[in-house]
């Protein structure tokens, strides 16, 4: 039986639901976004309990926004990485610098207005991982968490059996971000970014799936390296 991919926009967010053997929510969206998710779960005829856990990729508001509504509905446990911990159970809206002329400009007009517009309600994280790899066996998920910094320090990426890489966003593909799939216009470390996605190319993936925007195949990120 494969892995069943369903991408879910909460927001302006790409979340993913991904069943196999069990049941996990990667990302919840900006907040505010409890109804949609709803919505999704019926027309995917899939009981909101049924999901095991909810995974942060990072912990920008546009990601974890809903993950206390979404715990709430679940009874799921919220997992993120230790580094962008404060972010989740303090509500701290961060918004990353620009590293591209689109992006700088982009920044200048957000982050002045970031709080106003995404203000979201803190929740505890549950499981709360570092470094080191963090399996999905136990929720019935073949694949691992991996750590990669660069968009923000506590960053991870998904990585399937299948080769599958859920990465947040360490790439980002679609407007108002992108007219194409690349790397992130906003970043704390974009040399990090790269490295980051070095190590993810080597381990073999091959289909990614960004926060923003639809999915599209690893040789683009090979091909924005050498950019």
């Amino acid at each position: 039986m494969d892995i069943r991919i369903d991408r879910i926009v909460l927001g302006v967010t790409s979340c993913y639901l991904l069943r196999h053997e069990g049941t996990i929510l990667i990302d919840a969206g900006n907040a505010n976004q409890e109804g949609k998710f709803i919505g999704a779960m019926e027309r995917l005829g899939i009981k909101p309990e049924e999901i095991q856990l909810i995974l942060a990729t990072h912990g920008h508001a546009d990601h974890i926004g809903s993950a206390k509504a979404l715990r709430e509905i679940t009874g799921a446990p919220a997992a993120i990485h230790q580094a962008d911990r404060d972010m989740m159970e303090q509500g701290l809206v961060i918004g990353p610098p620009g590293v591209s002329r689109w992006g700088r400009m982009m920044a200048a007009i957000l982050l002045p207005r970031a709080d106003k517009f995404f203000r979201f309600q803190p929740t505890p994280a549950d499981i709360v991982f570092d470094d080191n790899p963090f399996s999905l066996a136990e929720y019935g998920i073949p694949g691992e968490v991996l750590p990669t910094p660069g968009h923000s320090p506590g960053s991870v990426t998904i990585l399937l059996e299948s080769k599958d890489a859920f990465v947040g966003d360490q790439a980002m593909n679609g407007l108002p971000f992108r007219l194409r799939p690349g790397l992130p216009i906003l970043a704390e470390d974009i040399d990090e970014v790269k490295e980051s996605w070095r190590k993810m190319l080597k381990k073999g993936a091959k289909m990614i799936y960004p926060g923003h925007g639809k999915p599209f195949p690893a040789d683009v990120m090979r091909e924005a390296l050498l950019g």
